[in-house]
Formats: C-alpha cells, structure tokens, sequence
C-alpha cells in the first residue's frame, strides 16, 4: 500500500526536518524520511549538523575552552588551581548526552507537529514516488507526494592515497570521538573544521600540525582578518603549514606517516593521528532513481533554479546538495522558503546576508563581501576598522585580540560586508547581518546608540572611522 503526502521531505538535518515541520504549519500533509541512527542504532533525526558536526564540535570546543583557560587566563584574574586535568571519556560522553537531547527534540517537534517520520534510506522514482528501506532492517515502505523536498546534506571528501580506517586517519566523525588526547595531531587542511577540531585538541595538549594545500591562510575570509587569526592561532600553538600538499598517508607500528611537496620539495611528517578535512561534497549516493528526472550538475550537486526547483516537476532540493554556501542556517532558511512556495505563499532565498562562523577562540564572523572580492570586481568602497584591544568590555574580560571591519559604498555608504574576530564574533554580527539585510548603510550603524561597555561598541566605533571619526582610536 503506497501511502500519499502534500510533502515528502527526504532528510532530516537543518534544512530537511525544518522544512517538513514548517510544511505542516501550513497545514500540508508532510512525511520526513532520515537515515541517521544513535549508538543504539534509534533514529536520531537532526543531520550530520546535530549528529556529527556543528553541535558535537562546539561542545567539545567550549570543554576544551575552560580547560584552556584555566591553565592559561585564570591566573591572571588571580584565580590558582593545582594539577588541573581534564578526563576526555567524560567530556566525549557530556558532547554525546547535548547531541541525544537535540536529536530528541527533533523528533518531538515531528510528532508534535504531525509530521510522518520514517527511518530509513530513501530513492526517489519517478512521478514523485519514493522508496524508503527501514533502518531495522523491515519490508520496503512506498510513498507518494505532491511534492518532494531532496535534503539529503554532504559526506566528507576523501582525498587520494589517504584512507579513512577510523582509528589512526579519521573523518571530523573520528575526531569528536578520541579516547585520550593524542600526542601529536596531524590536520589536512586548514579550513573551517581543520581550525575548529584542530583547536580542541590543541587545548587539551596536543601538538597540532594544520597542512593546507592553499597559499592564503583562510581564504574565504577578508584578508585582514586572516591574518590577525593567523598571528593569534600560532600564539596559541597552532602549526599551519600553507602551500603544502599531501601526497600519501599510511600507517606503520602505530604512526601515521604522511608524505607532503612545498616548495622545498617532498617530506614526510610522523603523526599519532591524522584529521582529514578537506571539504565536504554533495551526498546522492543512492538518491535518485534513474527515471526520477533529477539532474546533477558537474559538481555532483542537485541541479536547481534560483527557486530550489530541480529538473523534476514538484521535486525541489535545499542545503548542502544544492549550490551555496554548506552553512545549516542556510539550509533552513531554503527549507522554509520551499515549504512557503509549495503551499502558495511568496518567499525569497537571500543568500548575499547570509552570515558565515568559525567557532575558535577567537570567533571569526563575516558576511557579505570581502575586500579582495571588492577590488576583484573594481567597486569604489570605504572602509572602517576597530580594535578589540581598545574596547572596555574586551580589556576587562581579558579577551581583547580582535577587530571589527567594515566595508561600505563609496557613494551610496550601503554596508558592503562586515568581518570580526574576536570572543563572541558569532553573536556581534547578527545586527550587520539586520542592517545588511535592510540595505543599511555604516552612517545607520553609527547613529546607533550601543550600551557601554559591550563588545558591540567595537561596530559602532568601526562604523565611525568610515568618516574619520571614531572617538577611541586614531584616524
């Protein structure tokens, strides 16, 4: 018996279980399907974002922050403490009961708002019929919808001649889940999981070593704040090797020999575990049915329109196997938009304001345009800057490394992009995202009254030196 849905939702990570939960909000009859399973192997709903990734990775990221900061800051406050340790089951085991609460949650906010849910792998066919194999292993489920939702997220990429066996060379997966700190940790590529789970195990002791293939420490960031996060990770121990690319990895008599070209030609490093995090792809391994009438594009992405419509009439695909940026807000975001357009409402996916994190100490923020995209493009702009070094709230709560970047039109003075680093560069750049989406310019920033002494002051002050007149720095 084929059982039929206004909206069948094929995944459920942040784009996939928010689309169907808003889907039913108005009032359609939706299905979500998700394959992912606890350590028990119950349906654990939530993506790789709640499983595997952005919450298990920040947890572990503020664990191994109070550890860091108690051997390092806490004197400085005249706090002492004595043979401090930190005892890593217990910490892995706290990251896992945060992730089994929020997974939980979901599933609730499924039940609680009437949505179907499947665990299971699903295909879809043609006409919008979709095929899910339960997870336990029971006969094949059939469905049918007015519309499919394709949110089937991303997997790691895996690079030539270095094998995942997970214990000695790990997946972002592999690194949430070490029993002891690992001496010495090597990190392929120094991009955004790199530099976070790279972070968490140098804090807790290990010896860090980051080989990223590109020249440009963080790339995707402006260049002046990859820079300042350049001088402020080596203070903290971190060994970023740039413009080098690794050739193999293998494991012998319980070491990881990785072979690596620069510019002095070929070496190897000897590691006690390697973290492979090279970017991640589009996930369709078993997806699509070969009459579904899906396309991918060359990139192995879900081919769409500026709608999120794929090829197929009424099957529409959102997150991380879609073009853009593999963000989880991002994927929401699509999500409701999707839901909103099938139930006949008007909706806009807006990626320009869409706000990008790095979760290290300190935090990097940015959104909109960088400045090296700017000059690219030959535009006339201005820009103000701040330093967290002259910032009351940062001095007193001893975090002052950091600054606040401001790029705006020459002539019209509508906000550009803006870039941060600094302790809580997550939070601060919510109001740019607000005045960016607005079509703000920095003369509204300015005109703010921000409350004294907060961190936000630094965007105020950044916002000043546009026109020459920030009141605490030299213009």
């Amino acid at each position: 018996m084929t059982e039929k849905f206004d909206v069948v939702v094929i995944g459920g990570g942040p784009g996939g279980y928010v689309s169907a939960i808003r889907a039913a909000q108005l009032g359609l009859k939706a299905a979500c399907i998700d394959m992912y399973s606890d350590r028990e192997g119950k349906a654990s709903p939530g993506g790789t974002c709640l499983n595997v990734g952005c919450i298990p990775s920040k947890a572990l990221l503020d664990s191994s922050k109070h550890y860091y900061h108690l051997q390092h800051e806490f004197a400085a406050h005249g706090i002492s403490t004595d043979k401090a340790g930190i005892d890593v089951p217990t910490m892995i085991e706290r990251k896992n009961s945060v992730v089994k609460k929020l997974t939980g949650g979901v599933s609730q906010l499924l039940k609680g708002n009437k949505v179907a849910f499947y665990h299971g792998k699903a295909m879809l066919q043609a006409g919008r019929k979709v095929d899910v194999m339960p997870a336990d292993g029971g006969d094949p489920v059939k469905l049918e919808a007015e519309n499919v939702i394709l949110a089937s997220g991303s997997v790691p990429i895996q690079i030539p001649n270095v094998a995942f066996d997970g214990e000695f060379i790990v997946d972002n997966v592999g690194a949430l889940d070490f029993t002891e700190v690992p001496e010495t940790l090597g990190v392929i590529g120094a991009g955004v999981i790199g530099l976070e789970l790279g972070s968490v195990w140098n804090r807790l002791g290990a010896k860090v070593t980051l080989l990223e293939a590109l020249p440009d420490f963080l790339a995707l960031a402006d260049k002046d704040i990859g820079k300042h996060a350049a001088r402020e990770f080596k203070k903290q121990g971190l060994d970023v090797r740039l413009d080098t690319m690794v050739k193999s990895a293998e494991v012998s008599k319980g070491k990881v020999i990785v072979t690596v070209e620069d510019a002095k030609g070929e070496s190897q490093y000897t590691f006690d575990r390697l973290l492979v995090s090279v970017g991640r792809k589009a996930y369709t391994e078993g997806l699509l049915g070969e009459d579904c009438g899906v396309s991918l594009t060359d990139r192995g992405q879900i081919e769409v329109d500026e709608n999120s419509k794929t090829t197929a009439p009424d099957v529409w695909a959102i997150g991380d196997c879609v073009r853009g940026p593999m963000l989880a807000h991002k994927a929401s975001e699509e999500g409701i938009a999707v839901a909103e357009m099938i139930a006949g409402k008007p909706a806009h996916i807006h990626f320009d304001t869409v706000p990008w994190v790095v979760y290290t100490d300190p935090e990097i923020a940015w959104v909109g345009r960088t400045e090296q995209e700017l000059q690219a493009a030959g535009a006339d702009y201005r820009t103000g800057s701040f330093p967290f070094g002259a910032n009351g709230r940062a001095l007193a709560g001893g975090h002052a490394a950091g600054m606040v970047k401001i790029l705006a039109d020459k002539e019209t003075d509508e906000i550009l992009g803006v870039h941060i680093i600094s302790v809580n560069a997550s939070e601060l750049i919510s109001e740019c995202v607000v005045a960016m989406e607005f079509q703000g310019s920095s003369e509204d920033l300015a005109r703010i009254i921000h409350a004294h002494p907060t961190l936000s002051e630094a965007i105020h002050e950044a916002a000043l030196h546009l026109d020459g007149r920030a009141i605490h720095r030299g213009n």
